[in-house]
């Protein structure tokens, strides 16, 4: 469950872009700022909503695709 505390986090959180985006629109974001999870969200919609992930998890995810572990997607 998020709580309020998290709920507020994410509206004052700063967003970041992969730096391998290139500058394109279509791309994710992260918030590196908030306890504990990780949220992400689509950069084309900021205003929608966002996916939190435990911070172990996403580390997980991110060193998986970094050794090509989802082959190629």
């Amino acid at each position: 469950m998020i709580s309020p505390q998290t709920t507020q986090a994410l509206t004052g959180a700063q967003w970041f872009k992969s730096s391998y985006s290139g500058g394109e629109q279509a791309c994710l974001e992260v918030a590196a700022d908030i306890p504990g999870a990780v949220p992400v969200r689509d950069s084309k919609t900021p205003e929608g909503p966002a996916l939190l992930f435990p911070r172990a998890s996403f580390a997980a995810f991110v060193t998986a695709v970094g050794a090509g572990g989802f082959g190629s997607l």
